[in-house]
């Protein structure tokens, strides 16, 4: 009896922590709009493969605190982009532009994916020339001469 009393009070504190974690209510305000959408373009730079509004580090809540502060001091998206490239490099876009220093990242993946296929190709084709063909089954010559050395090794053993 005790034991199914602590089951259930066990269930009904788990499902009151659970239905506590809601998601906050969507705002209308323009600009937490205009925040979620920065936040979203811009990358934390702790966790590497999340954005600001993904990220759960304390580095990331500073960084949302100061795209609040300049976007409360009336910069403009694009400012605030390059105030925060100017201090922490083109690594805190999310999606970084096309220019020298970044091509290796953007084209990288794609020359090293066909360097692969060109040295698997020249790979594939030296193989195949290097093979030589089997002599064939019904090679009448070529069965008399196996014929003839079978026939000498058996005299041999006798």
């Amino acid at each position: 009896m005790k034991r199914s009393i602590a089951v259930l009070v066990l269930t009904l504190l788990a499902s009151l922590a659970w239905a506590t974690k809601m998601e906050p209510p969507a705002t209308t305000d323009p600009l937490e709009a205009r925040l979620k959408k920065l936040e979203t373009e811009l990358r934390c730079l702790v966790c590497q493969n999340q954005t600001l509004a993904d990220s759960n580090a304390d580095l990331a809540d500073d960084l949302r605190r100061e795209v609040r502060a300049l976007a409360l001091s009336g910069k403009s998206d694009d400012e605030i982009k390059t105030y925060l490239v100017a201090r922490y490099g083109d690594f805190v876009l999310y999606n970084p532009p096309v220019k020298a220093v970044t091509w290796v990242l953007w084209f990288g993946p794609f020359a090293m994916m066909i360097g692969g296929g060109a040295v698997w190709w020249v790979i594939l084709r030296r193989r195949a020339r290097s093979v030589t063909p089997a002599p064939a089954a019904n090679d009448g010559e070529a069965q008399a001469r196996a014929r003839a050395l079978l026939d000498e090794a058996d005299d041999r053993e006798r």
